[in-house]
């Protein structure tokens, strides 16, 4: 399952654009990691809003993936994020966990730190819904 996870995040174009990268993978858990480098920043020199977005929702995604089976892919349908603090710091990290997984729709929630001088600040929480479909 651990590969199935890293390989599929491995063709996401996005998040090499971000230079994300997956730190963790368990059943219902995925946990990914991003600089806040200069091409992912707003005019006030925070990191963009989409960066947390985008980290929130791949791993929110990727945690229900984990309890799919093979052969399947799952799809937000559905996203809810409260951006809580500015994104200041070296690096994001995302992690995403399983809340329920039914039998058609998954629910996720994600949680977005910003890290800055060893110490951690949540920007965001997310909450999405997650669908299965055929690749």
């Amino acid at each position: 399952m651990e590969q199935r996870i890293r390989d599929s995040f491995a063709a996401q174009s996005l998040m090499k654009t971000f230079g994300a990268t997956v730190a963790e993978v368990a059943p219902g858990r995925v946990v990914l990691e991003a600089p806040i480098g200069e091409g992912v920043r707003q005019q006030h020199g925070a990191g963009h809003a989409g960066l947390t977005f985008a980290l929130a929702d791949t791993a929110a995604g990727y945690a229900a993936l984990t309890l799919m089976p093979e052969g399947r892919e799952v799809m937000t349908v559905e996203a809810k994020i409260n951006l809580m603090s500015p994104c200041i710091g070296d690096r994001l990290i995302a992690r995403g966990e399983v809340a329920k997984a039914g039998r058609r729709l998954t629910i996720c929630r994600a949680e977005v730190v910003a890290l800055r001088d060893g110490r951690e600040t949540c920007i965001a929480l997310m909450q999405a819904t997650m669908i299965p479909v055929d690749p």
